[in-house]
């Protein structure tokens, strides 16, 4: 199974946004120049504060990727602006207005999200988190991650790249960013080559190497990041709260911590004094971070153990030896292919969940994630049920987390609700 995480699914549109499709532009229905004519359902989710329109929403009209739209009824009153699109999404919705998108309503949106990480989110010990989170900051597929005075900016496509100018105004005026990257997340269902995107991605201001690797801080564990990589530069943030919520809960544990990615998990038990860890992960390159994030911490490569093997066989290999562990964190991909196979987080969670409790001594915790858009919290509980049922364990429901404050979640957007985290005790 491929190591690492991928991103959050959100999931094609279901039938309350996708609106229905039409042969042809109604009769007398007429989109003047940088305005699309959106059909009564698209209105309709966007008074809820729905910020996508979809092809087969509108009803006339035609515009470049890039370009500032606005979204009119059939009458020609204007209810939204945005930016328009192509493929799976027509436009992205900025306003449910009809005000403008300028440089102003940039920087007070910017200053809306600091505002927010401000009062919730940014402490002494904590230099690393999600600034903008896309459609939950009214900033509809803009991510900006910093990592102390870097930024990491993500568009989940070219048709966005007009709005850096002014988010980077923006950014620069309300944080202290010196230097910050572009990277590309594309929807997979588009079919989009990234690297041919323009502007391509690399450092869009600052005088840092492309390469520069910093050492951040979560809640005191320290870590290392490598903000010009990409989208995934060495954390992922919005499993703080998880490891929050453990942090109590580590000493003199024996904790397995599958797909590791970096070993932020590792480091924050090792810290919060678990008696061993072992850290498991496919990719060679990412145990050797995580074997580094745990040696900035000062804890002894003598309790931990850091192995580069697929999570299917790594389970397998202690269950046929009799091992057991009293913690195991298991945060896989929703999608990949490995040599053990492919994995499907939607088909193969229960066969995961029953390897992991094999190796969980009584009394031992289980901490699953999965950050799987299609699937429902009622769904993913499900799937860990059947898991536990298989290996013959029994279970009790200790916390259930999603992301925390800096990865908020719009009302008017349920799709933002793709991390679901439980935690269970096994008899």
């Amino acid at each position: 199974m491929a190591a690492g995480r991928r991103r959050p699914d959100r999931g094609p549109p279901g039938t309350k946004h996708s609106g229905d499709r039409h042969s042809g532009t109604p009769r007398g229905v007429r989109a003047a120049a940088g305005t699309l004519v959106i059909n009564g359902k698209a209105q309709h989710w966007l008074s809820q504060g729905f910020p996508w329109v979809y092809p087969d929403e509108v009803l006339a009209g035609a515009a470049r990727p890039g370009e500032f739209v606005a979204l009119a009824d059939a009458a020609g009153r204007v209810v939204g602006r945005g930016i328009s699109d192509t493929g799976r999404l027509a436009a992205r919705v900025f306003r449910h207005d009809d005000g403008p998108i300028d440089a102003a309503w940039f920087d007070a949106a910017v200053a809306r999200a600091v505002a927010l990480r401000r009062r919730a989110v940014w402490r002494p010990d904590t230099n690393a988190s999600r600034l903008i989170h896309g459609e939950n900051d009214g900033l509809p597929g803009i991510r900006v991650d910093l990592w102390r005075d870097l930024a990491t900016i993500t568009l989940d496509g070219p048709a966005l790249a007009p709005c850096l100018d002014d988010l980077g105004r923006a950014l620069r005026d309300h944080v202290p960013v010196r230097a910050a990257w572009l990277c590309y997340r594309p929807d997979p269902r588009d079919d989009a080559d990234s690297s041919a995107f323009l502007p391509r991605p690399g450092r869009l201001w600052g005088s840092e190497p492309d390469d520069v690797e910093i050492e951040v801080v979560e809640r005191g564990v320290r870590l290392a990041v490598r903000p010009g990589e990409g989208p995934d530069p060495g954390v992922y943030c919005d499993m703080r709260d998880v490891r929050a919520w453990l942090a109590p809960h580590w000493a003199d544990r024996r904790v397995l911590n599958l797909f590791a990615y970096t070993g932020a998990f590792s480091a924050a038990a090792l810290v919060g004094g678990a008696a061993h860890v072992t850290t498991v992960d496919l990719s060679a390159p990412y145990l050797a971070r995580s074997v580094d994030n745990v040696a900035r911490n000062g804890c002894g490569a003598d309790r931990h153990n850091a192995v580069e093997d697929d999570a299917f066989r790594a389970l397998d290999r202690m269950r046929r030896a009799s091992e057991s562990v009293d913690i195991v964190v298991c945060d896989p991909p929703s999608f990949s292919h490995g040599p053990a196979g492919t994995w499907s987080a939607a088909q193969d969670t229960p066969r995961l969940v029953a390897a992991c409790a094999r190796v969980l001594a009584p009394g031992g915790w289980l901490v699953f994630a999965s950050n799987h858009g299609q699937t429902s919290p009622r769904k993913f509980r499900g799937a860990v049920h059947d898991g536990l049922r298989k290996a013959r364990r029994f279970a009790r429901e200790l916390t259930f987390l999603g992301t925390p404050p800096d990865f908020p979640a719009d009302i008017g957007f349920p799709e933002a609700h793709y991390l679901k985290v439980g935690v269970w005790s096994l008899d």
